[in-house]
């Protein structure tokens, strides 16, 4: 089942990426978040320049929407280079990655999203073009088939993945950096929604960036997303100026409550609470309980529940904890008490 959601920080559709595209930073100085990152990518980059050589191939992880196709722009934009985007999904056969690899120029940056979900064949071809930029490309089959070396300019790639432990280890291994992308501070969204919205030509008052910083789970692209709904509610049935009661009053139409937590969130954690008596369980039998993707609890809503304390990975499954009671106003059941309020992250360890 697909549910649109305001705070989800999945990939955005085409209309959302054109207002995106106009929301980005074009520069590391712009960039808000991610110090010591940034910090690191600007001695990558300055010593590529100096060198006269393009970047070293590069890996960002992490939760989606968190900014790893933004820093890719970056690195092409400080490198004034050409970007061409592509994803591990759409690279269904060899030649599709082939006729990228060969039209890339000198310096050109080869973004590569959901690498980890690359076929194995085309991640194949990937190794030499990475390593040595040449490939050897089969032509025709049979007693017909040739092998063709082709000789590839000297170019970057970067990838992005939200499952870093689901690349196989050549792959991970020639990448030269690999950065992690991590979870933003609310006075850091702030900076980014008051920016996103003198750009977007929206007055808002201090209270209603701060309230909206507050709901987005520590992600920019849910913050800007949800920036775009209270605009629109705001020149709908407002006066078109933001307001901290108007955001308030857009954000409960959405069901996002103080929390930033929506209907999918609450639904999971009621799953878990109603129909496993807060568990644990695994995350296939909530999945088929929900009627959702496994994949998608597991990319999309777990990151943010487990990071802010509503949920566990325990070894025997998913485990709602003493927050996720309060928050939903649920009577602890009989007994669990004790157990609830005694568990810690020490004790959790990821179920497979």
């Amino acid at each position: 089942m697909v549910i649109e959601r305001r705070v989800s920080a999945k990939e955005i559709n085409p209309n959302e990426e054109q207002v995106f595209s106009s929301l980005r930073p074009s520069r590391l100085d712009e960039y808000i978040g991610q110090k010591d990152l940034v910090a690191k990518l600007r001695i990558t980059l300055e010593a590529a320049s100096a060198r006269e050589e393009p970047v070293g191939h590069i890996l960002f992880h992490g939760p989606p929407g968190l900014g790893k196709t933004t820093l890719s722009h970056i690195i092409s934009h400080e490198m004034g280079s050409r970007l061409v985007k592509t994803s591990g999904p759409s690279l269904s056969r060899p030649f599709d990655l082939v006729g990228i690899l060969t039209d890339l120029g000198p310096g050109d940056v080869l973004f590569i999203d959901e690498i980890h979900r690359m076929p194995r064949p085309v991640e194949e071809y990937l190794y030499p073009a990475m390593e040595d930029y040449e490939v050897d490309f089969i032509s025709q089959q049979g007693p017909m088939a040739r092998s063709i070396k082709i000789n590839l300019k000297r170019y970057t790639v970067v990838g992005a993945t939200t499952r870093p432990g689901a690349l196989s280890a050549p792959l991970r291994d020639r990448f030269e950096r690999v950065h992690h992308v991590d979870f933003y501070s609310e006075d850091e969204l702030q900076i980014i929604i008051d920016r996103s919205a003198a750009r977007l030509d929206v007055p808002i008052e201090a209270g209603a960036s701060v309230e909206l910083a507050r709901r987005s789970r520590g992600t920019p692209r849910t913050a800007n997303r949800l920036l775009l709904w209270v605009r629109d509610f705001s020149q709908a049935r407002r006066d078109g100026a933001i307001s901290l009661e108007t955001a308030r009053e857009a954000l409960a139409m959405e069901s996002v409550d103080e929390k930033g937590l929506d209907a999918l969130d609450r639904h999971y954690l009621r799953t878990i609470i109603e129909q496993y008596g807060g568990g644990p369980t695994g995350v296939e039998a909530i999945a088929a309980t929900m009627n959702e993707e496994s994949d998608t609890l597991v990319d999309v809503v777990e990151p943010y529940l487990l990071r802010t304390g509503f949920v566990q990975r325990t070894r025997g499954g998913r485990r709602a904890t003493l927050e996720s009671f309060r928050h939903l106003a649920l009577n602890v059941p009989e007994g669990r008490q004790g157990e609830l309020w005694s568990a810690s992250g020490k004790d959790a360890a990821e179920d497979s």
